[in-house]
């Protein structure tokens, strides 16, 4: 017996209507698998909680958060690279998400690589004309005053930190959520976005 030949797992040569038969099937066995993959509300939060959960748990000393951070600054030569780790800490210590420091760094100084010289002043921090001690110190600062000075006090999203942060700008929220989404796609069980 030879090795025949399969368009569509059907052998060539199988009557027509067979392999439509077989297509529609397909087609139709594709439509609700995706269908039933489609989560509700309450399930997207439950499994944005237990993939934070994964990264930051599935081997020991290991967060794919990190890495995913440290891979995505060192594809943009960002000197904030080697501090993916300082972001990740601070962001869980402050209840944010991981990438929002990072992002506004991306919109604000070109990931740390347009700065006033030795400021560690990757954010626009008083329009630039704040100097951190170091790129961890930056880190950490950024990161408690967002959560205490504009989230804890009445703006717990983008749009609403846009307002504060960077007025009277239309388009800085837009740009600190494209870098959010690439950084990482998967969503967090943050409320920020």
């Amino acid at each position: 017996m030879g090795v025949g030949i399969y368009i569509w797992g059907v052998p060539y040569g199988t009557p027509l209507l067979f392999t439509n038969m077989y297509k529609k099937w397909s087609y139709i066995l594709l439509a609700v698998a995706a269908f039933l993959s489609i989560d509700n509300p309450v399930r997207a939060q439950e499994s944005a909680e237990a993939s934070a959960s994964l990264r930051k748990n599935s081997l020991p000393g290991f967060d794919y958060r990190v890495e995913k951070l440290r891979s995505f600054l060192s594809n943009h030569n960002s000197p904030l690279a080697n501090y993916a780790e300082d972001f990740v800490e601070n962001a869980d210590a402050y209840g944010l998400d991981y990438r929002l420091v990072p992002s506004i760094s991306g919109v604000e100084s070109t990931f740390g690589k347009r700065i006033p010289s030795s400021s560690y002043n990757a954010y626009g921090w008083a329009n630039g004309n704040y100097s951190f001690k170091s790129w961890p110190d930056s880190i950490k600062i950024v990161s408690g005053t967002l959560r205490t000075k504009y989230i804890d006090k009445g703006a717990p999203t983008i749009a609403k930190i846009a307002r504060r942060y960077a007025p009277p700008s239309n388009t800085w929220g837009g740009k600190v959520e494209y870098f959010i989404g690439k950084i990482d796609v998967l969503p967090l069980g943050f409320d920020i976005i």
